[in-house]
């Protein structure tokens, strides 16, 4: 037989048995049909998913030399292989500075840190650690000797700030994100509005002033930077203020994590849209990393993400006349210790009066 009429018996024999198979499995041939949507419904998510990271990479800013001189640098300790710490740093002048020009800039600027979080993120990626830290803490700014921890973006830039943060704790800052508290009116615009359960009844000040119920409020637009901006309506000030902005990132990631939000794409997609120009990450955080990251974090949820502030001695005066936050030096090697083992969790079990 030559090979054509073996390829056209064997093309026969193939025909028959698929008529066969038609007939004798239609359940067979209905899964492959499913089995084809899914692959078409696929190939729409990727492209999803391709514009989302397109917008992202597009809309954000990069900050370019986000880091310090790689010799003055703390090591991964071998238990903390895996994890990652992000630093976050909020401030309502980055606006102001991407109008300027300046938002591509490392560099010292006039802006100041108002908001610092450290996010801890375990190897196993069963929960997440956020900690703040006061932004009147008075500590050592590596070149320039003490200061309020937030003068360093002023006097180094993000480079600075990270190698402050990395300095105060002997740990080391694996990415670095900045946000403009503007983009919170996008953000929860996008979302649709965020409830949060205020635990203190206040008036904003200002001539555009709001007040603020106790209990479960919605925040949108205006109002929700209203919120996490007031610290003078509080008799302890920055401690509310702080204990806010941790109600109100912690609400958002409720809001997020909701399946009303996940299985909306066109919700995903406004939220990355509406926020992503209000946010600058280093060269290293881009879609793809944070996908990546979002993928091993797929089982943790709200419940799973502990909020702290880091323990200080309360409030001081330094000797040039500064009001300031006294560095209780014991909590943070506790703290410091704790980033370096992996252990943070067990650190928040064991003291849980740190926890907000």
């Amino acid at each position: 037989m030559s090979l054509d009429d073996y390829a056209t018996a064997t093309e026969s024999d193939t025909a028959r048995e698929g008529r066969r198979g038609r007939r004798k499995h239609p359940v067979r041939t209905t899964l492959l049909v499913l089995g084809s949507l899914v692959v078409v419904a696929a190939l729409v998510a990727g492209g999803y998913l391709f514009s989302l990271a397109q917008s992202f990479n597009q809309n954000s800013r990069t900050i370019e030399t986000a880091f310090p001189a790689e010799e003055s640098r703390p090591t991964v300790a071998p238990e903390a292989e895996g994890a990652v710490n992000i630093l976050l740093l909020g401030s309502d002048s980055l606006a102001a500075e991407e109008q300027q020009g300046d938002v591509d800039s490392a560099g010292p600027s006039d802006s100041r840190s108002d908001t610092m979080m450290l996010m801890h993120v375990p190897a196993d990626r069963q929960d997440i650690q956020v900690m703040s830290i006061m932004r009147d803490t008075w500590t050592d700014i590596p070149g320039h000797g003490e200061a309020k921890i937030n003068a360093a973006m002023g006097l180094g830039g993000v480079p600075l700030v990270v190698q402050t943060v990395e300095g105060l704790f002997g740990v080391r800052v694996d990415h670095v994100a900045t946000i403009d508290f503007e983009g919170f009116k996008g953000l929860t615009d996008a979302l649709g509005g965020v409830e949060v359960d205020n635990p203190i009844a206040f008036q904003s000040r200002g001539s555009q002033g709001e007040y603020f119920a106790a209990g479960p409020i919605t925040l949108q637009g205006e109002s929700a930077l209203k919120f996490v901006r007031e610290r003078y309506a509080f008799g302890d000030g920055d401690y509310q203020r702080v204990r806010n902005q941790q109600l109100f990132v912690k609400s958002v990631i409720s809001t997020v994590l909701t399946a009303d939000t996940l299985t909306d794409p066109q919700k995903v997609y406004r939220v990355v849209d509406q926020m992503s120009p209000f946010v600058g990450v280093d060269d290293s955080l881009d879609a793809a990393a944070v996908g990546s990251l979002a993928v091993s974090l797929r089982s943790v949820r709200s419940s799973d993400i502990d909020f702290f502030t880091l323990p200080n001695l309360g409030t001081g005066t330094s000797g040039d006349g500064q009001s300031i936050i006294v560095k209780d030096d014991a909590a943070i090697t506790q703290v410091g210790e704790a980033l370096q083992k992996d252990t943070l969790a067990d650190y928040l079990t064991s003291n849980p009066e740190v926890g907000s």
